[in-house]
């Protein structure tokens, strides 16, 4: 064989190699997202997207980019004094696009277009949004695009009535979308630089801004379920169905008892509510424990608060939903676990049902891992950062719980803002993390389990 007859076949051969490599639908939805945020870095870079004597270098713009397609809400610049009206639209975008996902917008575009969805991209969209099969994925994203654009304009048209009474029509229904599309999407980006303090006692806006967070971050499985019971295409609620309104109605409940308990004394939060108003503030809080918004100043809560917080930040919403953090059913099935080994069962029971152990195993990991993500980069920031601790543990947990809620520089913006280059970077990476983690570690892959055709001896080992 000749010199350009070998030199040619190995072409062939590498052509052919290159050719099969094919990424994992997760890992082509993250590889998407970062290059949403290069354009949404590239965009805010802009001299049009930032008000005049506003200078953004190019991290701190990624930053914003990030926080936005991530829907965390954690912000390095004052967003409705820095960037002007073409910057929070270009940010207010990506949040819709980030929310709804990189497969859920190419999918709605390929049908509209008329285009078939194939199998491959079926399971992108599958993983991306966290369902529990591919069978009518394309009747599950016409579903999702139908309820989350009713959703956010009835919270416009809502939010536009309030904001109405205080600022001419034009800037009103502006504010009101905005709110909306960011309260739904669990982003916690605002168009008041200290988020909804000065609406602490507005019933009415905390009750449709809490709304469109719950429905936000109950996910959208709930939803289907909901909508197949009253179409007469299932009979009875799903288990999961039933896991989620459970476990985030205890969540809400003992979160907005916890603040109010911890905080009842604390006159620096509380010295001008009444007792309605403090409960009102405790409820908003706990609700935001996965979107990031704000009606009391963080900096005054008492340290107990501020964990307790932290761990409602961890635990986060519903999977197949726009908030993240471990998720409401992960957190379900540890406790059911524990209370299932306190109780000597070999098996995890729920109502009437029985969970299969490679979720209980899969909840423990992601549990682990998060905490250890959580545990590894706080340690790092606390080393390289002159911040106390607790505010630290807060902001690395937010972000990577993709929640915005923050302890702040003393001014407009989350404490990311007082950070080192480096520590900003980090918080990008937690953020980058806590939205696209599981599609990129590959917990979540399309992938067969492998059996063996043997077990190895067992072995008992003392514990405890």
């Amino acid at each position: 064989m000749s010199t350009i007859e070998r030199s040619a076949l190995l072409g062939r051969s590498f052509l052919a190699r290159v050719w099969a490599f094919r990424l994992l639908p997760g890992q082509t939805v993250a590889l998407a997202a970062l290059g949403l945020i290069l354009i949404g870095t590239l965009m805010l870079l802009l001299p049009v997207s930032t008000n005049p004597g506003v200078e953004l270098g190019f991290l701190d713009a990624m930053f914003t980019a990030t926080s936005a397609v991530c829907v965390t809400g954690l912000i390095v610049m004052d967003t409705p004094h820095d960037f002007s009206t073409f910057g929070q639209l270009v940010i207010l975008l990506l949040i819709q696009i980030g929310g709804l996902g990189y497969a859920l917008m190419a999918t709605l575009i390929l049908l509209i277009l008329g285009h078939r969805i194939g199998l491959r991209d079926r399971m992108m969209l599958t993983e991306t949004l966290s369902t529990i099969d591919m069978e009518g994925s394309i009747r599950y994203v016409k579903m999702v695009a139908i309820i989350t654009f009713s959703l956010e304009g009835i919270g416009t048209l809502l939010l536009t009535v309030i904001y109405a009474q205080e600022m001419p029509m034009g800037s009103a229904l502006y504010t009101g979308l905005f709110h909306a599309v960011s309260a739904f999407n669990n982003a916690g980006f605002s168009l008041f630089s200290n988020s909804f303090e000065n609406y602490n006692t507005h019933i009415p806006l905390n009750l449709i801004i809490t709304t469109l967070v719950i429905l936000g971050s109950i996910g959208f499985l709930v939803f289907e379920d909901l909508v197949d019971n009253m179409t007469g295409r299932r009979f009875r609620f799903l288990t999961h169905t039933k896991l989620v309104v459970i476990t985030t109605a205890i969540l809400i409940v003992t979160g907005t008892l916890g603040i109010a308990i911890l905080e009842w004394n604390n006159t620096a939060t509380f010295h001008s509510l009444n007792a309605g108003e403090r409960v009102i503030a405790s409820y908003f809080q706990a609700v935001s424990r996965t979107a990031g918004f704000t009606s009391l100043q963080l900096n005054e809560m008492q340290d107990a608060t501020l964990y307790f917080l932290l761990l409602l930040m961890a635990i986060g919403g519903s999977p197949s939903s726009m908030a993240g953090g471990i998720k409401t059913t992960t957190i379900a099935i540890v406790c059911l676990t524990i209370w299932a080994v306190l109780r000597r069962k070999s098996d995890v029971e729920i109502f009437h049902r029985r969970i299969p152990q490679d979720l209980t195993i899969r909840s423990l990991c992601l549990a682990l891992i998060a905490l250890a993500m959580i545990t590894t980069i706080t340690l790092v920031l606390t080393f390289t950062e002159h911040q106390r601790f607790l505010g630290l543990m807060f902001e690395v947990t937010s972000a990577l719980g993709i929640v915005g809620m923050s302890l702040g520089d003393g001014a407009h913006h989350s404490l990311s803002a007082s950070l080192t280059d480096f520590g900003k970077i980090m918080i990008v990476i937690s953020m980058l993390l806590g939205r696209f983690g599981p599609l990129m570690i590959g917990l979540f892959a399309v992938k067969t389990i492998v059996h063996t055709r043997y077990r190895l001896p067992q072995s008992r080992i003392v514990i405890g």
